[in-house]
């Protein structure tokens, strides 16, 4: 009997978990010099998400509440400002590391 589509031809069984795992390590081994610089980039990447959430939601109350408008602004500005200095402590842990 063959397999669901009619081939009678069996294959040898692979060692893929021993494949998956090379290429792991060979990633490991790539990403060595990088890792001074990853969490920087990780961190600017999430302030930058951070920032558009804060500037969208800003929109999104100020269009619900125009009224509310200077103080809205004035609190996502304080916000976007915080987040953005996590950048600044990432880079300054990464040149200390270094």
């Amino acid at each position: 009997m063959g397999n669901l589509w009619g081939s009678k031809k069996t294959t040898k069984p692979t060692n893929q978990p021993n494949k998956i795992m090379d290429t792991l390590l060979q990633l490991l081994a790539a990403a060595e010099g990088l890792r001074g610089n990853l969490h920087v980039g990780l961190a600017a990447l999430g302030a930058g998400l951070g920032i558009g959430f804060i500037g969208a939601k800003a929109a999104e109350a100020t269009g619900r509440n125009p009224g509310a408008q200077g103080g809205i602004l004035t609190i996502a500005i304080i916000l976007a400002a915080l987040v953005e200095g996590i950048v600044f402590f990432a880079i300054f842990l990464a040149n200390n590391a270094a």
